[in-house]
């Protein structure tokens, strides 16, 4: 069993944190956002191979994605990968750049968005809360162990209490920023 180390616990729940901003950031809301092409993958030179290994992405305008393609020759394997996405995007295709409109999303369309945003912010309450009993049972086993006290086991569960409280808060307002965001309220 571990030895409780509280900078560890919150290092671990701030990660929670970050991870639900990346995935976040990937969700359309109508605005261009780099993020949205990330998880692309191009078939190029015989394996799949990230889009921003093979190109550079850009949002020159609020609604607009640039996809400049380093090699010619893989315009239009990087167009495909694009459109076979499920993304909902049609790039279209300048020679070397790939211009990306991005279209006004349906109501229907933003339900579903709020509805995984809301399934991601779970995802990370459920990580923060596992490291919250990873960081009390760490303390149970010190105590067990006769290297700390009853109350100091208990001043501690309230620090670890009080942590998990903050970052939850953290989570939830960034959560609540996206939805808007998506919701467009």
């Amino acid at each position: 069993m571990a030895k409780y180390d509280k900078a560890d616990l919150e290092r671990r729940m701030r990660g929670a944190v970050d991870s639900l901003k990346h995935d976040l950031a990937g969700l359309r809301t109508g605005r261009a956002n780099t993020a949205l092409l990330e998880p692309v993958q191009v078939q190029v030179y015989g394996a799949m191979t990230p889009i921003t290994q093979v190109a550079t992405i850009s949002a020159p305008e609020p609604r607009m994605l640039s996809v400049q393609v380093w090699d010619k020759n893989n315009i239009g394997p990087v167009e495909k990968a694009i459109r076979s996405a499920g993304l909902g995007l049609n790039p279209i295709n300048d020679g070397n750049t790939l211009r990306l409109p991005i279209p006004d999303l349906t109501e229907e369309r933003r339900k579903e968005l709020a509805k995984l945003a809301s399934q991601y912010a779970e995802k990370a309450r459920v990580a923060i809360r596992n490291v919250r009993r990873d960081g009390m049972e760490a303390l149970k086993a010190d105590e067990n162990k006769k290297e700390i006290s009853e109350d100091q086991r208990k001043r501690s569960e309230t620090e670890v209490q009080k942590l998990t409280d903050e970052v939850i808060k953290a989570l939830d307002e960034e959560f609540g920023r996206k939805e808007k965001e998506i919701l467009g309220k």
